[in-house]
């Protein structure tokens, strides 16, 4: 029995790839993810307020991050925290790297440290510091701040002087999956 396609069916399929396409995007220049992985905070729920303790208002320390659905094969872990609603375009407020396969989180008030003790490296955010710098937008409307969790088949040899797009374009490749967590923040 013979099957031929119909232009809808085409049409069908390539909607469908489209969209299956579109729905875990990894950090620009960055692999596409395979699957998915669940990234949670106990400061704030997803599309949550984020508190003023995390921001450059309050004590300016990190959120506690926790994740799941790890693939197997993760060599380490890559984190990135950044805000697409800049008047000046994307501001990155954290990038980790080489974060141990074994983490399943991290801490609150990590240090602003180039390496910690694990071997994580925390490279140079738009603030022009190392680890985490809190929300603090310029008055008006409320801010997306994306947390993205990568895990990766490799840890990646990158210097604490690196910026995010070094970032991204050593994680070509090697992204097996990802996950984020997005909170808001609206300046007082």
């Amino acid at each position: 029995m013979r099957h031929t396609s119909s232009g809808l069916d085409i049409i069908c399929g390539l909607v469908a790839l489209v969209v299956l396409s579109t729905g875990c995007r990894a950090a620009p220049g960055a692999q596409e993810a395979t699957m998915g992985m669940t990234v949670t905070s106990t400061a704030f729920s997803a599309g949550g307020t984020i508190p003023v303790r995390y921001t450059g208002q309050g004590e300016n320390v990190s959120p506690d991050l926790a994740w799941s659905d790890v693939p197997d094969g993760t060599a380490s872990f890559v984190l990135i925290c950044d805000d697409p609603d800049a008047p000046s375009g994307t501001w990155v407020h954290w990038t980790m790297w080489n974060i141990p396969a074994s983490a399943r989180g991290l801490p609150a008030a990590v240090p602003t440290v180039e390496t910690l003790p694990d071997g994580a490296v925390q490279g140079i955010t738009s603030f022009g510091t190392h680890g985490y710098g809190g929300p603090m937008p310029p008055p008006g409307n409320a801010h997306r701040y994306y947390f993205r969790v990568y895990a990766l088949n490799t840890t990646l040899s990158l210097p604490s002087s690196a910026h995010r797009a070094e970032l991204d374009q050593a994680m070509k490749g090697h992204v097996l999956a990802q996950g984020q967590l997005m909170g808001t923040y609206q300046r007082r």
